[in-house]
């Protein structure tokens, strides 16, 4: 199956680390949204979104890049880090409601976020995503792709 996952990651790097391990395991092609604005995704099997979680949000980068390029009717995956480690993914998901994506699920982690007040006690989340974050985020895409 032909899978890419659209990405950004602009904080800590937090995002990239977890994309990365999926795609040195499992060759997947990485498309950073920051960077690269539109493409062609018609011919991908299956579609991941990855991002920081910002003001409980996707990044707008990740957005923009789903609104202007994600087909009708694609299989699609979301990816999050954040400081709280919980799943945002529902508000992304309703963003893209017009283009009926089927989404295969979901993977979160935390993440080391020094975004505002908590700059003034070190951050939070120190250490993550840790090897053991990114164990369990290649297991999470083999087992997306599995199911496909």
């Amino acid at each position: 199956m032909k899978t890419c996952i659209v990405y950004a990651s602009t904080h800590h790097g937090n995002t990239e680390k977890v994309v990365q391990a999926i795609a040195d395991e499992c060759g997947v092609e990485l498309i950073n949204a920051v960077c690269i604005k539109e493409k062609d995704l018609t011919g991908y099997d299956i579609i991941g979104f990855a991002s920081g979680i910002y003001g409980a949000q996707f990044h707008q980068s990740v957005l923009n890049f789903a609104a202007v390029n994600l087909p009708q009717n694609k299989k699609i995956f979301c990816i999050m880090t954040s400081a709280m480690g919980k799943d945002f993914s529902k508000g992304f998901l309703k963003t893209l409601e017009s283009k009926s994506p089927i989404c295969l699920g979901s993977f979160f982690c935390t993440g080391y976020n020094t975004f505002g007040p908590f700059k003034l006690i070190g951050g939070t989340g120190k250490g993550h995503p840790d090897e053991k974050d990114l164990s369990n985020a290649v297991d999470f895409y083999k087992n997306v792709i599995k199911e496909a």
